[in-house]
């Protein structure tokens, strides 16, 4: 018997629904509609929702230290975004030369409040010309590593010496030895994933070192001991969960985003809420975003 109630928090039928970020000051979750160029925020107390129309497609969103904006991935590269009062955007760094077919994908900061974003080829997902940028809190860009072909992820061991790392299209997860001054060491397989399991995407630490991983095509959520061991699974009502996070006043509910993309007219069918935002309450606590700056 499946111990969790998942519930739909909204129906925003996402075509690419991803970046979920729970910012507790103002009761937020954000998250994008990556292909739909949207950003969307939700007040989870008061239920009140906002959305941003973006002029290309936005992969990701993080929170600043200093509390003056956020920063975002952007189909071309990394930007500084401003919300309110109104929208505003001012490019750091655009790093892909025109006509290359490649973007942003996925990214989360570490301990030391650096950006780690991946990248990839917008369509032919076989090309291994994915790269894991690191964005330091000078604004300066690097490239990590590279020869990826869906950069998905990452995230950090508690005591951030480890960052796990997905290409999705290989169906595998990495384990790379993370230096104080952000210098990875070798990559090991952390996690091969096998027929059945779904792709893995999205991904996020809880409180006890336990890596949560959202599983494309697999219709579910899961658990693993920081050895890689599952030791929990979610059923999801929908088949391509993209990623999650931990938020609410004890970071015991779990976020999921979904995605519409790479579902037939059947299977959109046989799962009405594909799309939607879905949250969880589980047993153990995640962490707090970490905050670039």
């Amino acid at each position: 018997m499946n111990k969790y109630d998942v519930q739909c928090l909204w129906e925003v039928n996402a075509q690419l629904g991803e970046g979920p970020l729970w910012v507790a000051e103002q009761n937020r979750l954000y998250f994008v509609d990556l292909k739909n160029q949207t950003l969307h925020a939700q007040d989870v107390v008061s239920g009140q929702r906002c959305s941003w129309a973006m002029p290309d497609y936005i992969c990701w969103l993080i929170a600043r230290r200093d509390g003056d904006g956020f920063m975002a991935g952007l189909r071309d590269g990394i930007a500084r975004v401003w919300l309110e009062p109104e929208l505003r955007i001012e490019y750091l760094h655009r790093p892909f030369a025109d006509g290359s077919g490649l973007r942003m994908n996925d990214a989360k900061v570490d301990s030391a409040g650096r950006i780690w974003a991946g990248s990839m080829h917008n369509t032919d997902y076989a090309q291994a010309v994915g790269k894991l940028f690191r964005l330091d809190t000078d604004h300066s860009l690097h490239v990590a590593d590279q020869g990826y072909h869906i950069c998905n992820g990452p995230t950090f061991s508690l005591d951030g010496a480890t960052m796990y790392h997905t290409d999705s299209f290989e169906g595998r997860t990495y384990a790379y030895p993370l230096s104080a001054d952000g210098q990875l060491g070798e990559p090991r397989v952390w996690r091969q994933f096998g027929e059945g399991e779904g792709s893995p995407d999205g991904m996020t630490v809880d409180s006890e070192g336990c890596v949560w991983i959202a599983q494309w095509g697999g219709a579910r959520v899961c658990r693993y001991s920081p050895a890689g061991e599952l030791l929990e699974t979610i059923p999801v009502p929908v088949r391509n969960p993209a990623s999650c996070t931990f938020g609410g006043d004890d970071l015991k509910t779990l976020f999921i985003t979904t995605a519409r993309e790479d579902n037939t007219p059947e299977q959109l069918a046989a799962h009405p809420l594909t799309g939607a935002v879905f949250s969880v309450r589980v047993d153990v606590p995640g962490l707090p975003a970490a905050r670039f700056g």
